[in-house]
């Protein structure tokens, strides 16, 4: 009762933080994302139902987890600590980056807000922003787990802010987090509250570590802040951010931490291949890129593409995983893809969807795209449940049974990145540059797309990933003339990656096509995986798209040792894989026939999975007359209980 009265206590004393007027400039990359707030995804969509999930399920959850396990209560102690005039005692518990799931949640909520407005949970983060910067000391710092007892801080905390930084503290990687947050925050409400905190925290950074008289040189020890500080200065302009991510960069292998799981191994513009702990590298490739973009220095741009072409040519599972190892949940060398001891972390996932993403700002390439896409629509959204409330940490490509989704995490990194990244996903769907409009990412809803000179508003309808049919319609333009990039994937080119890693193993002609209000346009792909069309467009004006979409056989490169001999199967963006629940025999001893036939079949009402929407399964012909194999999406999988599942397949 007296914390309650004390955290009462604080609420009031900090309810008037203005939220301030908006006179920041937005400093962005030669391709420039459409931003989530100016994209609309119909509500019984594919991604439709994976907001309503997250909305209905997952960020409720999240909340109500901040609150059971006192990541709430944390900011309000280490008030009371700053105000007292003695030590309090608080016991630390949890772990030092506990702060970041309040921060993630929030990041969340923010990017639902464009789809869901709703003023109740605007006011309640609203609230909890009141804790948070309580809880900010008077030069910027915000660390709970140091500020609630200074004197007996977390025992991953040194005995001084940043002693331990490089190691376990992870208070540059709460910085990083809290940057994300505050940034969404800021976009989708207009308010500078957050913004304002993580702008603080970030000078007191910026002041104190560095190589200049009076501060002191150290790297994150979990990166994310490079990204993050990246991110900042494309809000504000202030380019001591972009300075400060840099400097993260370049002094990375130069301090006390030399190893290859912290990616430190060696200074990062000589690094060309993914080491170590997945999530860490995929923040700090997604950092270099980042700097690589918004300064355009040759260094930074040829160390990154070296690194993409790494992974995606020796390191990425057929799911678009990584982190094939679960020592140091790392990369392993090249083409050491296990699948039943995979490890695929859900946030590693979520880390190269980043990666990609801000390769494609860069260079402005289908390509990475495809591999965004791949990753997307399998081993990310397979980390989340259908109905949103039970998560994968790992995502293996195989399970002897052991595995069984779970409701939370102690260490809680992945539900919470998934709660923010899920609302996050309209503001990858489209990208700008001068008078061209990308279209990457095929679902159902609006955008209204600012372009050098006007707007144009394009309503998209679809039943992607389970049709290729897309329907474009011009619902206004003021902008004239300009070129509509249609991204073809590169499924329906019939290449499964921008790399030899994996190929079809089947031969099918696919008859692909596009009309503008049904006159045929020539279906032909640019240089880099587009579909042009340039005119001068009116209201009105209609694009179709048809891309066929049959059941493909994938096969690994020789190189893969875990899969020789094997295929899988790919329909679209979709993997595919078989779970003992729909298959009546060992799974370890299905082969399929040496030419099998695939047929579609999409479920009925009574099927388990029609609950959460529209589902397509196969099945694929197995040696023996009669046997056939029953297959499901990927990321469906485990959720009718333990048992076996297959994604690569004998032949």
């Amino acid at each position: 009762m007296a914390l309650n009265r004390k955290i009462a206590s604080v609420f009031i004393l900090f309810a008037a933080i203005a939220c301030r007027e908006d006179k920041s400039h937005e400093y962005s990359y030669e391709f420039r994302e459409v931003p989530f707030t100016d994209v609309k995804i119909s509500e019984n969509s594919f991604w439709g139902q994976r907001l309503y999930a997250c909305r209905a399920t997952t960020i409720p959850l999240a909340l109500g987890k901040c609150r059971e396990y006192g990541r709430y209560d944390n900011f309000v102690k280490a008030r009371l600590q700053m105000d007292a005039d003695h030590n309090l005692g608080f016991e630390v518990g949890g772990f030092p980056f506990d702060d970041t799931d309040v921060y993630k949640t929030i990041e969340g909520v923010s990017y639902l807000l464009q789809t869901y407005p709703d003023p109740a949970l605007e006011s309640y983060v609203d609230s909890v922003l009141v804790l948070v910067a309580a809880a900010q000391e008077p030069d910027g710092y915000l660390n709970t787990a140091r500020t609630m007892n200074p004197l007996k801080p977390h025992d991953w905390m040194g005995k001084e802010r940043w002693s331990e930084v490089e190691v376990l503290s992870h208070e540059f990687y709460n910085l990083g987090h809290m940057v994300e947050a505050a940034v969404a925050h800021y976009k989708a409400t207009g308010k500078t509250s957050f913004l304002d905190i993580a702008r603080r925290y970030a000078d007191c950074v910026c002041r104190n570590i560095g190589d200049g008289p009076g501060q002191i040189v150290r790297v994150p020890g979990h990166q994310i802040a490079e990204m993050a500080l990246a991110k900042l200065y494309t809000v504000t302009g202030d380019e001591k951010y972009l300075d400060q991510a840099r400097f993260f960069l370049e002094k990375r292998g130069s301090t006390s931490r030399k190893d290859a799981y912290s990616q430190a191994h060696l200074p990062v513009l000589q690094q060309d291949e993914a080491v170590g702990h997945a999530v860490r590298a995929e923040y700090m490739y997604s950092g270099i890129a980042d700097v690589a973009a918004l300064t355009g220095e040759k260094a930074y741009v040829e160390a990154i593409d070296r690194i993409w072409e790494n992974i995606v040519g020796k390191k990425l599972y057929i799911t678009g995983g990584v982190g094939s190892r679960y020592d140091g949940e790392a990369f392993g060398p090249a083409y050491e893809l296990p699948n039943l001891t995979s490890y695929c972390e859900t946030c590693a996932a979520i880390g190269n969807v980043y990666f990609n993403h801000r390769m494609f700002l860069l260079h402005g390439d289908a390509k990475y795209y495809d591999v965004l896409e791949r990753i997307l629509y399998n081993g990310l959204i397979s980390g989340m449940s259908l109905d949103g409330g039970a998560f994968f940490y790992p995502n293996p490509l195989e399970s002897d049974g052991r595995f069984q989704r779970q409701s939370w995490f102690g260490c809680a990194c992945c539900p919470s990145n998934l709660c923010r990244f899920i609302p996050s996903v309209p503001g990858y769907a489209y990208a700008t540059k001068d008078r061209d409009i990308f279209v990457n990412l095929y679902m159902a809803g609006d955008a209204d797309i600012a372009l050098d000179r006007g707007s144009v508003k394009l309503c998209q309808q679809t039943d992607y990933p389970w049709s290729g049919d897309v329907k474009i319609c011009v619902a206004d333009n003021s902008a004239g003339r300009f070129t509509l990039k249609l991204r073809v994937p590169i499924w329906a080119r019939s290449e499964v990656l921008p790399s030899s890693l994996y190929h079809f193993a089947d031969t099918v002609s696919l008859c692909c096509s596009a009309c503008v209000n049904g006159e045929p346009v020539p279906f032909s792909a640019d240089e880099k995986g587009y579909l042009n069309i340039e005119r001068r467009w009116k209201k009105g004006d209609v694009v179709t798209l048809h891309l066929d979409m049959p059941a493909r056989l994938v096969e690994a490169c020789d190189s893969v040792a875990e899969d020789r001999g094997l295929l899988c199967v790919q329909r679209g963006p979709l993997v595919y894989c078989a779970e003992q629940a729909d298959n009546s025999f060992d799974l370890n001893s299905a082969t399929l026939a040496h030419h099998p036939s695939l047929r579609t079949e999409e479920l009925q009402e009574d099927s388990f999975f029609r609950q959460y929407g529209k589902m397509v399964a196969l099945s694929a012909s197995l040696e023996g007359e009669g046997n056939s194999l029953s297959l499901i999406p990927y990321y469906a999988w485990n959720h009718r209980g333990k048992g076996q599942m297959r994604v690569w397949f004998r032949h």
